[in-house]
């Protein structure tokens, strides 16, 4: 009963991939970009031998409760997003078959440095910190933002921080919002304010019926999040850009398919495949003119 009320609070009500309306939503799910793709044999040949010859790649991924990154269809099986068919179509330039294990976002890294995992999506910022165990190769642009109850007018917008001093700030359980707010409260009291409290979840759903129940303040999620939520959640603000991350596929540390990986993004974005999965999904402001490995931290 629980799932199917955190799943009604952030979709509103369960329609149809197709019957998704693309000027509200921003998302088309309906839409093909990729059975035109086929096998690259020299991005393939980029892989290790016993990749191509195993043919199969072990995906841990994060799967939310909306667009546009990735999350659950109707039949509640089924994972629809960005991050599905950017997967998809590099697996398909590499000749690859994803094996695909949901797991919980503050999980996924952890099992990629033990090995249990191939790759890691989740919309995944690249960070300083993450990159001393992890690898990334990029495909978009996200980053941190925050929304509030459209009906709440004590925060007009978090240019820093101390705009959320002695509020509870809703987020993600492992996530770079949750290290932010940890690593920054200082700055009430530097301030002379009361602390904001953090409250961490590991369902996204959940962070939003606590904010509409008034048991959170604040949402510190992602940008592209957090504007598909504001349009189409009643009663809820998005209060703009905080801070712009490069988002990647993780790998472990060293890890041999980064060329290969790096190579189908960029085959991707040249050959304007990339421009229309982002586009179906709404995030045209997110594209990145080219994939890089574990690049610096934007500043």
């Amino acid at each position: 009963m629980l799932t199917a009320v955190l799943a009604l609070v952030v979709s509103g009500c369960a329609v149809p991939a197709d019957a998704v309306d693309p000027p509200v939503s921003g998302v088309r799910p309906a839409v093909d970009v990729l059975s035109g793709l086929a096998k690259d044999d020299s991005i393939a040949a980029l892989l290790p031998p016993e990749v191509r010859a195993a043919g199969v790649v072990k995906f841990g991924s994060s799967v939310g409760g909306q667009p546009p990154s990735a999350y659950y269809a109707d039949d509640n099986r089924t994972v629809l997003g960005l991050d599905v068919d950017v997967s998809e179509a590099v697996a398909k330039l590499l000749g690859l078959r994803i094996e695909r294990e949901v797991a919980s976002f503050e999980t996924i890294l952890p099992s990629l440095a033990g090995g249990k995992y191939d790759v890691g999506t989740g919309n995944f910022g690249v960070t300083e910190a993450r990159k001393q165990t992890i690898d990334f190769v990029t495909y978009i642009n996200d980053g941190q933002g925050f929304a509030v109850r459209a009906d709440d007018t004590r925060v007009p917008r978090v240019d820093s921080l101390v705009a959320l001093c002695g509020l509870k700030v809703g987020t993600g359980a492992g996530t770079t919002f949750e290290a932010t707010l940890e690593r920054e409260k200082h700055v009430c009291g530097e301030a002379g304010k009361p602390a904001y409290e953090v409250l961490s979840f590991s369902e996204n759903a959940a962070i939003y019926l606590g904010l509409q129940q008034r048991h959170i303040d604040v949402v510190m999620s992602t940008i592209n999040g957090l504007r598909y939520a504001a349009a189409n959640q009643p009663n809820l603000r998005f209060l703009g850009e905080f801070k712009r991350l490069d988002v990647g596929f993780a790998l472990p540390k060293g890890s041999p398919l980064a060329p290969a990986f790096q190579a189908a993004v960029n085959s991707l974005i040249g050959s304007g495949t990339y421009a229309r999965i982002l586009d179906k999904w709404g995030t045209k402001d997110s594209a990145i003119p080219e994939s890089l490995i574990s690049p610096p931290e934007r500043a």
